[in-house]
C-alpha cells in the first residue's frame, strides 16, 4: 500500500469517527461496548439500538478499509 493510500485512509477514518460519533473518545466508547456485547450477549441484556449502533461504527471502519 502506498503512502499516499494510507493518509487517505488515515483522513476518511477521522471524518467517519468526528462526523458519526463526535471525536474519538465517543467512537471508542461505542466500539468497547461492541467487544462487551461479544462476551455478554444474550437475550433481552442489550437493546436492539445499542447493538445496532456498534455494528454501524464496525461496517463503518470496515467500509473505509476495503476502500
Amino acid at each position: 500500500m502506498k503512502l499516499t493510500d494510507k493518509i487517505q485512509m488515515v483522513e476518511e477514518l477521522t471524518e467517519l469517527v468526528i462526523e458519526g460519533y463526535g471525536s474519538p473518545e465517543e467512537f471508542a466508547k461505542v466500539l468497547n461496548f461492541g467487544v462487551e456485547m461479544l462476551f455478554y450477549v444474550e437475550e433481552e441484556a442489550f437493546t436492539q439500538q445499542e447493538i445496532q449502533q456498534v455494528v454501524s461504527a464496525i461496517r463503518g471502519v470496515i467500509g473505509v478499509l476495503r476502500g
